[in-house]
């Protein structure tokens, strides 16, 4: 798989996460799937995009840098939830769950960056 990065749990909730958001947005409007649908997915996959690429990079410096990027998807991701929420493609309970796996992944990605 990807070595030890594959074994961090930061890693591990944000593929998660990705599954998740790849799940609820097949529900999205077809007129979306190339707005909003695709937006935030990519969104999504940068999260743990980024912490491989990051650790791939052999330095601390350069895997923090790519930590903080994918911290930034995260938060884009947020809010492109939010605003499926708001149009309607989304209930109140899907985006509370979903919303707190954004968090814990948020957590866990202020973590790292911290240890760096």
């Amino acid at each position: 798989m990807y070595d030890d990065t594959s074994k961090l749990i930061v890693w591990q909730k944000s593929h998660e996460l990705v599954l998740k958001i790849y799940e609820i947005t097949k529900n999205f409007p077809k007129d979306e799937i190339y707005g909003l649908t695709s937006q935030i997915r990519r969104a999504s996959v940068s999260i743990p995009s980024n912490i491989v690429e990051g650790k791939a990079r052999g330095s601390n410096k350069e895997y923090k840098r790519f930590l903080l990027m994918a911290r930034g998807s995260l938060e884009e991701a947020k809010y492109q939830l939010l605003l499926a929420k708001d149009l309607m493609y989304i209930d109140e309970e899907i985006y509370k769950k979903i919303f707190d796996k954004m968090n814990e992944v948020g957590r866990l990605l202020g973590g790292l960056i911290k240890r760096m």
